[in-house]
């Protein structure tokens, strides 16, 4: 009986010993699969930026990447103001292209699918710095030379957080740039197409400068339904816009756009 009992605790100890083994083993893959994925992000996130540069014959990549990074490593992720990014925009500068600044707002969509098929018009995501970052996320920790593409505030947790800031100072520079007849695309189809709250409104409209001669201002509509150039917030609009820059309003359908933009037969131009 007390041999028995032996071996039983004997073959208790082997099988704890052996879970405490693969307990081990499962923690340490863990551990290293987690900084592996994070590395591949970190990594992932620089090639993809590097890749994006590369379309776009002659900036120096590897600099713009170690200016743009430079705004915000070893920095709070909500304590990275649009002035970080100040030295980013000198290094890839956005050039003026008079008279094909297109500008939008809650019109991502279509606007892009519009600069896709035709080059009459650019918008911020068609710049160099614009392509480059569209759709991505990154941050910054305290203390870490890093760059990390997940657990990052998102756009309103707080303000001066990295991809707001970007954006914009960004689009700042943008609107700086602009000059001759500039247009901007709105969402005709709700209530406010105009919100002072928007990058259009509260950055880029403000931004535009005595070089700008006119605004004008596609309200973009489904069907013939939706709002119209009489739209209270399109006084608020009138009101923001700098002293000397012509305006003119037009509500456009959705389906025209698209029309246009699809026709190879039609001339580089506007579709409204």
């Amino acid at each position: 009986m007390e041999q028995d009992a032996n071996r039983t605790k004997r073959r208790s100890r082997r099988i704890f010993i052996c879970v405490a083994v693969v307990l081990v083993v499962i923690f340490v893959l863990a551990l290293v699969l987690g900084l592996s994925r994070r590395n591949q992000g970190a990594n992932g996130f620089q090639s993809t930026f590097i890749e994006r540069c590369e379309k776009f014959n002659g900036p120096d990549c590897q600099n713009i990447w170690k200016v743009f990074s430079q705004a915000y490593v070893r920095r709070d992720p909500c304590n990275v103001p649009m002035e970080a990014y100040n030295a980013l925009m000198a290094a890839a500068s956005i050039q003026p292209v008079c008279n094909r600044e297109l500008f939008w707002s809650k019109t991502k969509q279509i606007v892009h699918a519009f600069t896709a098929k035709r080059d009459c018009y650019i918008t911020m995501e068609d710049t160099l710095l614009g392509f480059m970052l569209d759709g991505l996320t990154w941050c910054g920790k305290e203390n870490s030379s890093e760059t990390f593409t997940s657990g990052c505030p998102g756009w309103s947790q707080c303000e001066n957080n990295p991809v707001r800031s970007f954006w914009n100072r960004a689009s700042a520079a943008f609107a700086e740039a602009a000059c001759g007849d500039v247009t901007v695309m709105l969402n005709g189809s709700i209530s406010t197409p105009f919100s002072p709250a928007s990058i259009f409104g509260s950055i880029e409209i403000k931004r535009l400068n005595y070089r700008v001669r006119s605004l004008n201002v596609i309200l973009v509509t489904q069907n013939n339904t939706g709002t119209d150039c009489s739209n209270a917030s399109l006084k608020d609009l009138l009101d923001t816009l700098g002293a000397g820059i012509s305006y003119s309003c037009r509500a456009v359908p959705e389906a025209q756009i698209q029309a246009c933009s699809s026709d190879p037969k039609r001339t580089c131009g506007p579709c409204w």
